[in-house]
């Protein structure tokens, strides 16, 4: 018996850079996080801890990372026939959800802090941060290094996340030596509740990305009023219909529609030509066009109008010879 291929394109997604970055940023944002942990607990700092909780989120955020990079690399098969690209953006909705969840509780336990003010060991709170810093700047270049040979949600929202991170750091250092020269117990709190709201902004945007991919909406990239007006332009074509372009993950695109074709003119070539404008001017390689004729495919009253303009143009065409 014949084996069926049940998909027409490369539905995978090799990523070996997004791979070996996370891999890197992983084991050393582990290790970093129970050193944050420990630190944030025995300096009694709201700003360390708020970032220490930001880094457990790290972790598990660059787990869900690194299952999406592996699993893209899985060949689709008869029940997933696109493959397993969609768990990327499943991921990265996840972690923008975590940054979000995170970030509320921060700002939460930071008004706490405002009405009843600790003590904070602000030696060791800076000597941590200090550390952070240089551990999360390095990570930062890493991921952004990274962002710029492979396009990727998940690395993207991890950007995110050691951005916050950086963010964080740089808040705890100030906070640390406010407290040493003035004495203010409260610039802890504030600044923690700062970094809340950096944080909560990269995880809406991240969010935002993952929702509207999951969505199918149109890639806020793609014209589709333009691209409808190029499939129409290719000869033979004299109507697009039923059209939908939809983002499968961050770089791979699909394209579906339907065209009235003129019958003079052979419908393979006609497909021809559209398939390689679609590459060729916007980078679209999977697309399914679906060849119609009027009379036949009339989708309701849409085809009947199709074939009353169409007569009345011929009719004028008559008359103006």
């Amino acid at each position: 018996m014949k084996e069926y291929d049940f998909h027409h394109l490369h539905h995978v997604k090799e990523q070996s850079r997004s791979r070996k970055t996370l891999w890197i940023t992983l084991i050393l944002t582990s290790f970093f996080t129970i050193v944050e942990i420990i630190g944030g607990i025995l300096s009694n700092s709201l700003a360390l801890l708020s970032d220490s909780a930001h880094m457990i989120s790290d972790v598990l955020a660059l787990g869900l990372s690194m299952i999406a990079i592996y699993l893209a690399t899985r060949q689709p098969n008869a029940r997933f026939t696109f493959g397993f690209l969609r768990f990327e953006i499943i991921a990265s909705f996840l972690n923008g959800l975590a940054l979000a969840i995170i970030s509320i509780g921060i700002f939460i336990e930071g008004i706490r802090r405002f009405i009843t003010p600790e003590v904070i060991n602000f030696k060791l709170m800076l000597v941590i941060a200090s550390i952070g810093l240089v551990v999360n700047l390095v990570l930062t270049l890493v991921l952004s290094r990274s962002m710029k040979e492979e396009e990727n949600l998940n690395v993207q929202s991890a950007l995110w996340h050691f951005l916050g991170d950086l963010l964080s750091s740089v808040g705890v250092i100030i906070s640390a030596i406010v407290i040493y020269f003035t004495g203010i117990q409260w610039v802890d709190p504030l600044i923690s509740m700062v970094i809340g709201g950096i944080i909560f902004i990269g995880g809406a945007k991240i969010i935002r990305e993952s929702y509207l991919i999951l969505m199918e909406s149109v890639p806020e990239k793609f014209n589709l009023d333009q691209i409808r007006k190029d499939i129409a332009a290719v000869e033979g074509v004299e109507d697009v219909h039923e059209m939908h372009l939809w983002a499968i993950s961050t770089d791979h695109y699909s394209l579906t529609a339907h065209v009235f074709i003129d019958d003079k003119i052979q419908p393979f070539c006609i497909i021809l030509a559209i398939n390689e404008t679609l590459k060729d001017k916007y980078g679209i390689e999977h697309s399914t066009i679906q060849m119609e004729e009027a009379n036949i495919h009339p989708h309701g009253e849409y085809g009947k109008e199709f074939l009353r303009h169409k007569e009345v143009d011929k009719f004028k065409h008559g008359l103006q010879h």
